[in-house]
């Protein structure tokens, strides 16, 4: 019993000397976009003076936000210090890009390629080569990982489809998938909503999982999926139909389904699932 005593204590100890990672504000000059794009990257305890190599976690917004929204609103940084500090995380850099604007309804935005904003070519053109090199970011398939809520949490499992070989995991929290069903709408002219849900529609998670060839099915294989989404939240309906699609193609993949709603009470609680989630798997 002393000896227990002893190591929580020793832990306790070890958690509490720990100083805990930094988040910096960087810009990403694109000529893709015409414009700088902000991210916050957080960098972990040590990485000033490490010259180690890191993984690294692509963690994208939702509809309605910025890259400021995990650390402002998530509580990013303190969970990912505490995980790294008690050994349930490895050292990681998590990058943050901006992809949204507080009304998405005047300012166009979302991942994926819109007519004069091609925004994923900019990601795996621009941004990851950029940044990873900044960040001393190992760089490959084994030590990327990309996670998101939301339109984000959709985002990120529509570039592991559209790149499996460049993302060793993807963990999907509360995922736009489609919007064949209305789930979130926009009225059409003048409404740059209508134009990201458009873009939602023309690159269905669902869909691609249904058309995928064979040899698309083997290379999803290859990704480590999660789909967590909370009881409440309106889209769950298609994360069940995606589990379902994935079943049938044979995708292995973990769904959870929790309490909770779609808001920020939920994801600060599943990312303390998805950071250890992607340590698990970096180098396999």
């Amino acid at each position: 019993m002393k000896r227990f005593f002893l190591f929580l204590l020793c832990a306790a100890l070890s958690v509490r000397a720990f100083a805990g990672g930094t988040v910096v504000l960087d810009s990403i000059p694109s000529k893709i976009l015409g414009c700088d794009v902000r991210c916050n990257v957080y960098l972990p305890d040590g990485f000033e003076t490490s010259g180690k190599s890191y993984p690294v976690v692509y963690l994208l917004h939702g509809l309605s936000d910025t890259y400021a929204g995990w650390v402002e609103h998530g509580h990013m940084q303190m969970i990912a210090d505490r995980l790294i500090a008690a050994g349930q995380a490895m050292p990681m850099v998590i990058i943050m890009p901006n992809a949204g604007h507080p009304n998405p309804r005047a300012v166009l935005n979302g991942y994926f390629n819109t007519p004069g904003r091609n925004y994923e070519d900019f990601f795996f053109q621009e941004l990851m080569p950029q940044l990873e090199s900044k960040y001393r970011c190992i760089g490959d398939k084994k030590h990327r990982a990309i996670m998101g809520l939301s339109m984000g949490g959709g985002g990120s499992t529509v570039y592991c489809q559209h790149h499996p070989e460049m993302f060793s995991s993807c963990y999907a929290m509360s995922p736009w998938l489609d919007e064949k069903g209305g789930e979130v709408g926009g009225d059409g002219n003048g409404d740059f909503l209508a134009v990201v849900c458009r873009s939602v529609r023309e690159n269905s998670a669902l869909d691609f999982v249904g058309n995928a060839s064979e040899e698309t099915v083997a290379a999803l294989r290859t990704v480590k999926w999660t789909f967590d989404i909370g009881d409440d939240d309106w889209l769950l309906p298609l994360s069940v139909d995606m589990h379902y699609k994935m079943n049938r193609r044979g995708i292995p993949h973990e769904f959870r389904v929790r309490d909770g709603n779609h808001d920020w009470y939920y994801w600060p609680m599943v990312l303390h699932y998805a950071l250890p989630w992607a340590s698990i798997h970096f180098g396999e």
